[in-house]
């Protein structure tokens, strides 16, 4: 794994954060607040799990919790930060996701091969940056997932947010 490989993935995790956003922008808040019984109850809760990871494993990346202590108050922080109810409508979510995403690239514009194989302390044990990276990239394209079934569940289509369609739409000969 290197570097071009994490902004690759990175691209394409924003992409298809930005459809998914899109997507959901036309829904109504009863839509988008609706219990539809998924692991998190709502579209709009989905989202926001979705998007205080992004926010929880930037923070860890930046700055290890040093104690067990430290990871309790960044979790606290977490839950406090990401609600659902911080997020009234689409467009909240979606200005916050901004912010967020900007402080990840942001992060990407430092990272070289070498930081990637740095080993992380992670429960108990150790693991590098760039596996920790990847796991992010991939827990935002499950939720992708359940939001877009959320979406097909009250009768509607979810975007195209596969890897490949990002690679022929957004990246053509990459």
């Amino acid at each position: 794994m290197n570097r071009f490989d994490i902004e690759l993935l990175y691209a394409y995790d924003r992409w298809a954060n930005q459809r998914i956003l899109e997507g959901v922008s036309v829904l109504t808040l009863e839509q988008f607040t609706k219990d539809l019984g998924g692991s998190f109850r709502s579209i709009r809760d989905t989202l926001a799990h979705i998007l205080g990871g992004n926010w929880i494993w930037l923070c860890y990346w930046k700055n290890p919790p040093a104690t067990e202590n430290d990871l309790s108050a960044l979790q606290s922080a977490r839950a406090r930060r990401f609600s659902p109810d911080e997020f009234p409508d689409a467009a909240a979510l979606r200005t916050r996701w901004a912010e967020i995403e900007k402080e990840q690239q942001d992060f990407l514009t430092q990272l070289t091969d070498e930081m990637l194989h740095q080993p992380l302390p992670f429960r108990g044990g150790r693991i590098s940056l760039g596996y920790l990276m990847q796991h992010v990239a991939n827990h935002s394209t499950y939720h992708r997932g359940q939001v877009a079934l959320m979406m097909q569940q009250m009768g509607m289509q979810p975007p195209a947010t596969d890897f490949h369609t990002y690679i022929f739409e957004a990246r053509p000969g990459v």
